[in-house]
């Protein structure tokens, strides 16, 4: 059985979207970083350095994962939405 696509785009194109990543600083330390347009998609790292390459393993997962399932991949907020 054929399942119908969500996401009518090649997987490259939602891969290279660029999401806002807000980062919360931790009071024990170290930090937390989120994509709140990738509902659930957040990590954590010591350094700044750690953070960012967490949160774009997690970025590519979340995103990898979701059009796998077919489940819709949100736009970024910011993003300009421009008529076809």
């Amino acid at each position: 059985m054929r399942t119908k696509r969500t996401n009518p785009k090649p997987l490259e194109y939602y891969l290279s979207l660029v999401y806002a990543v807000t980062v919360y600083r931790e009071a024990e330390g170290g930090y937390v970083a989120v994509i709140k347009d990738l509902p659930g998609c957040m990590t954590q790292g010591e350094t700044p350095d750690e953070f960012m390459s967490n949160i774009e393993d997690a970025r590519r997962l979340w995103i990898e994962t979701a059009y796998e399932f077919s489940d819709e991949i949100p736009l970024p907020s910011d993003m300009l939405v421009m008529p076809s």
